[in-house]
């Protein structure tokens, strides 16, 4: 098991009291592609939130790779998201001003576990696997939007986290490179082993993940 959320409860307050989850517990698993599907204010976007871990002010327990995130003091969190958990958008975010294979370099720059040159090794191969070995100088701006968005799972990549969150990831895609980037996320949990969560309004996508989470006004439907 790679991650579990025990009995989620999340509650904002402001302008007034009002619970966006309702006991909440799933697991996933090495090797599996879970969808969370749901109408716009399901909550399944503040899951999606918590599971990342960015969001800690939550009643109940999330626990990655056997660690309860609840026990970690912000400092250790950060470093424990950095390695363990990687990160794909809706909106790519791939920097302007850097070229691709920087890009892909960032996040593991940023970590300072290795040297640049098996960095920069490490991001071609990466580039390779996602079809992509001949854009490393590109400017990124110049890349189409499926372009961008395959760049930005190798970037989410690059450090070897266990666990994928990706965020209506193929929002903004048309439907050839939605499929794309939903194969290359599934191969990803089938050739590297990794976990996959994915947060949806596409029905091809959630039809066919290894599992598929509804939520409905913050509950998981049974």
């Amino acid at each position: 098991m790679i991650l579990e959320a025990k009995h989620i409860h999340k509650y904002f307050h402001e302008p007034q009291k009002q619970r966006v989850l309702n006991n909440v517990s799933l697991q996933v698993h090495e090797k599996e592609l879970i969808s969370i599907f749901g109408e716009s204010g399901s909550g399944k976007s503040t899951l999606l939130y918590i599971l990342s871990t960015l969001d800690t002010n939550f009643k109940g327990d999330l626990i990655i790779n056997n660690e309860n995130i609840k026990t970690m003091s912000p400092s250790y969190l950060t470093d424990f998201r950095n390695t363990h958990i990687g990160f794909v958008y809706q909106f790519h975010y791939l920097l302007p001003e850097f070229n691709v294979l920087q890009n892909v370099m960032l996040p593991a720059m940023k970590l300072a576990e290795k040297k640049r040159d098996q960095i920069k090794e490490e991001a071609l191969l990466l580039l390779e696997e996602i079809g992509m070995k001949d854009f490393g100088s590109r400017p990124s701006y110049k890349l189409s939007g499926g372009e961008q968005q395959r760049v930005a799972i190798a970037r989410a990549l690059i450090n070897d986290p266990m666990l994928i969150i990706a965020d209506e990831p193929t929002g903004n895609l048309d439907q050839k490179n939605t499929e794309i980037v939903f194969e290359l996320l599934k191969n990803i949990t089938e050739q590297r082993e990794k976990a996959v969560v994915i947060a949806t309004h596409n029905s091809k996508i959630y039809k066919n993940s290894h599992n598929a989470i509804e939520m409905i006004d913050g509950s998981i439907r049974l």
